[in-house]
C-alpha cells in the first residue's frame, strides 16, 4: 500500500507526460459508467448544474463546468434507490421515486440542449461528442425499483435505462447483496431474479453485478445470454472487501465478454476510520439519500457533515491505488475488460481524482504507466460500448 507521503505528494504536471496525456484524453470518447448526480438533485432541487461548485464545501462533485474541465464526453446518471420496504406500499413508493429520478435525468439534458442530450447507444454518444455536446446516459441502481413487476423493466428501458444494478447494500426480491447484515436469503439469484435477468437480456438491458453477493455473480454468469458488467467495482485481491470481485469472478466476467469498471470509493480501496464510518452511517440514517430534504434539513445536514469532517477527517485512497486495480485486472484478463466508474456523488472520489474536473488525471496516470492510446481509448469507453452492442445483438436474436 502506498505511504501517506506518496499519496499526498503525487502531482500530475510533468510536462512530457501531460502533453501526451492531454492529447489522448481530448481524442478519446470519455465515459463514466456510474454517477449519482440525480440523487443529489432529488434532495436539492435548487442545485444549479450550470454553475461550478466547490466539491469540498457543496457536497457535489459533478456539474457542467467541471465536466468540461475534466474533459468528459458521457456519463451514466444512476436512478438510485436505497433499499426500502418489500411490501406493496414499498414497491409503489419505489416506482414513484424511480420515475421522479428519470424525470430529473431527462431534465438535466432537456433544460440545457446547448450543452447535453440524452443518449442510449454508443453511436448516439459518438455523434454528440462530434457535435461538442455531452451525452447523458441513464441506468437503474437497485432492482428494488421494479418491486415484483417484471413489466417495469420495459418502462425503465423506454426511459433510457441501459443497465440495472440488481441490488444495493441489502437483499431484495431479485438477489442477495454482498453486504446485507443479515446474510444470504436466496443463495444468489431468486427464481424471480432469474426471470429478471432473462427479461433484461430480451430488452438489451445490461446486467450489473456491482453490490451483489458472490453467489449472485455466479448465477448471473450462468443464466445471462449477454455479457455482464460491474459498473463500479474493484479487485478483491488488492483489497479484501465483499463489494470487490475475486480474481475468479473477474476471469469469468471477462471470458463472457464483460467489463469491470473501476470504483473510486475509498472504503472499497483501503481501511477506513471505524469511528468516521459509524458517524457517517448515523448521518445517512438521519438524512436518507434519495429523499428530498427541506431547506432546514439541508442546512442541518451540512452543519452536521462539517462537524463530522472536522472531528474525523476523511482518509482518502489515491488515484494510484485505483490504477493499481486497473493494472491487476489487465494483467489478469487483458485491457479489453476494464473501464471507469468512479461513483461520484455516491461517495466516490480519491486523492488525485476527487471530482469530475480531475478526470484527466486518470489518463495521465495511465500514460505514466505505459498504456498506449489504443489501450486508453478502450478503458475510457471502447470496452463498455462493446458490451452495450453485444447486449443489443443478443436482444435482437432473442426477439426474432
Amino acid at each position: 500500500m502506498l505511504s501517506a507521503i506518496t499519496v499526498f505528494s503525487q502531482t500530475y504536471n510533468d510536462p512530457t507526460i501531460k502533453v501526451k496525456a492531454d492529447a489522448i484524453h481530448a481524442a478519446a470518447l470519455t465515459l463514466d459508467t456510474h454517477c449519482d448526480l440525480p440523487m443529489l438533485l432529488h434532495g436539492r432541487p435548487d442545485f444549479d448544474v450550470t454553475e461550478e461548485h466547490d466539491p469540498r464545501t457543496s457536497g457535489s462533485k459533478v456539474d457542467f463546468p467541471r465536466i468540461k474541465k475534466g474533459g468528459m464526453d458521457a456519463m451514466f446518471f444512476a436512478v438510485y434507490l436505497g433499499q426500502g420496504a418489500r411490501t406493496p406500499e414499498g414497491y409503489a413508493d419505489a416506482k414513484k421515486r424511480a420515475l421522479e429520478l428519470f424525470d430529473i435525468v431527462h431534465k438535466i439534458a432537456g433544460d440545457h440542449p446547448d450543452l447535453a442530450s440524452m443518449a442510449t447507444t454508443p453511436e448516439e454518444a459518438a455523434a454528440l461528442e462530434k457535435a461538442g455536446k455531452f451525452a447523458v446516459f441513464t441506468a437503474v441502481e437497485n432492482g428494488w425499483a421494479i418491486g415484483k413487476d417484471l413489466s417495469l423493466l420495459k418502462t425503465y428501458y423506454d426511459r433510457g435505462a441501459r443497465y440495472m444494478t440488481l441490488c444495493h447494500t441489502s437483499n431484495n426480491d431479485i438477489c442477495d447483496s454482498s453486504t446485507d447484515p443479515n446474510g444470504t436469503e436466496h443463495g444468489g439469484l431468486s427464481a424471480f431474479g432469474a426471470e429478471v435477468v432473462a427479461e433484461m437480456n430480451r430488452l438489451g438491458m445490461i446486467v450489473d453485478v456491482s453490490h451483489t453477493s458472490d453467489e449472485t455473480v455466479w448465477d448471473c454468469l450462468e443464466i445471462s445470454k449477454a455479457p455482464i458488467v460491474a459498473t463500479h467495482s474493484s479487485a478483491r485481491a488488492l483489497y479484501d472487501h465483499p463489494r470487490n470481485l475475486t480474481d475468479e469472478q473477474i476471469k469469468a466476467i471477462a471470458a463472457k465478454g464483460g467489463v469491470i469498471q473501476m470504483n473510486m470509493l475509498s472504503g472499497y480501496l483501503k481501511d477506513s476510520n471505524p469511528q468516521r464510518a459509524k458517524a457517517m452511517q448515523l448521518l445517512r440514517e438521519k438524512y436518507p439519500r434519495g429523499r428530498e430534504l427541506t431547506e432546514g434539513e439541508q442546512a442541518e445536514r451540512a452543519k452536521a457533515l462539517k462537524a463530522l469532517n472536522e472531528r474525523y477527517p476523511e482518509e482518502l485512497a489515491s488515484l494510484q491505488q485505483v490504477v493499481d486495480h486497473i493494472d491487476h485486472i489487465v494483467k489478469l484478463v487483458g485491457v479489453d475488460h476494464v473501464g471507469i466508474g468512479p461513483d461520484l456523488d455516491g461517495g466516490g472520489g480519491v486523492n488525485g481524482m476527487f471530482d469530475v474536473s480531475e478526470m484527466g488525471n486518470i489518463t495521465y496516470e495511465l500514460v505514466k504507466r505505459g498504456y498506449t492510446e489504443e489501450d486508453i481509448r478502450k478503458i475510457w469507453s471502447g470496452n463498455f460500448f462493446r458490451v452495450m452492442k453485444d447486449a443489443e445483438r443478443v436482444a435482437s436474436e432473442l426477439r426474432t
